[in-house]
């Protein structure tokens, strides 16, 4: 082998070489970063806080006070400033348009959809709400007496089982309907500044048994956004009835 010919096999192996440890030694995620949905809180996410937690990761769950997505994005940007990074950011339902917006963060690495919205720019979550019929009509607005022209969205007790929780058991999806958090009117109606899912990778979870975002709507919007989907026989409560299969989503967008 002529000397130019050596010279340029070294410098081949030197450079693939260089690719492959800069590969190797590229962090993966071991914070988690969860944001709950509308209608919900943080504590349906226990089983799943338990198994990542188990398999090594360090876990937040932001408690959004859902009283407008300008509040809801602040409470998660506080989450995520304590991490160390690199963070998975997890979105369940409205919580899908939080985490785009708060997902511009550099510290996140990579955002997890679970039966969540996922808005574009200058798109509000009731906007694509209203692309695809609404499988179920359960849901009701409530007022303050002392604020009467705010609106919050709730599903009363008797229609929360089969609208939102349908393969959960009936006392858990009693408790999970009477400690639900409001959503405002005015949180649907803010649209995203700038769509996270653009620049980062996306997973999606897709509910076909899904009565309060519509699986439709949740294929067309992961469709557009190019995410990773797993699809899963389940209820929005999926966080609840399938917490392994949720996790290990999380788990392969922190790798």
């Amino acid at each position: 082998m002529s000397i130019l010919r050596k010279t340029s096999a070294i410098a081949l192996m030197i450079a693939v070489s260089g690719t492959m440890a800069h590969a190797q030694t590229k962090p993966a995620a071991k914070d988690v970063v969860i944001v709950h949905g509308a209608l919900a809180d943080g504590s349906g996410w226990r089983a799943i806080y338990d198994i990542l937690n188990k398999d090594g990761f360090h876990v937040t769950i932001v408690q959004e006070p859902l009283t407008g997505l300008a509040e809801d994005v602040d409470a998660t940007k506080r989450v995520i400033d304590q991490q160390a990074g690199p963070v998975v950011l997890v979105g369940h339902s409205y919580g899908g348009s939080v985490i785009t917006e708060a997902g511009n963060d550099p510290k996140v690495s990579a955002l997890v959809y679970v039966a969540a919205l996922q808005p574009d720019k200058g798109e509000a979550s009731g906007q694509l709400m209203s692309k695809f019929a609404a499988p179920n009509d359960a849901m009701r607005a409530a007022t303050n007496r002392t604020a009467p022209d705010i609106k919050y969205f709730y599903i009363p007790a008797a229609k929360f089982r089969e609208t939102y929780a349908a393969d959960v058991p009936a006392a858990q999806a009693k408790f999970m309907s009477d400690s639900q958090q409001q959503l405002a009117e005015k949180a649907m109606a803010a649209p995203i500044s700038e769509a996270a899912w653009h620049n980062k990778p996306s997973y999606a979870i897709l509910t076909t048994k899904d009565r309060v975002v519509s699986p439709e709507l949740q294929r067309w919007m992961y469709q557009r956004s190019g995410a990773k989907v797993t699809e899963l026989a389940a209820s929005h409560a999926v966080f609840v009835s399938q917490p392994e299969a949720v996790a290990r989503v999380i788990e392969a967008a922190a790798k």
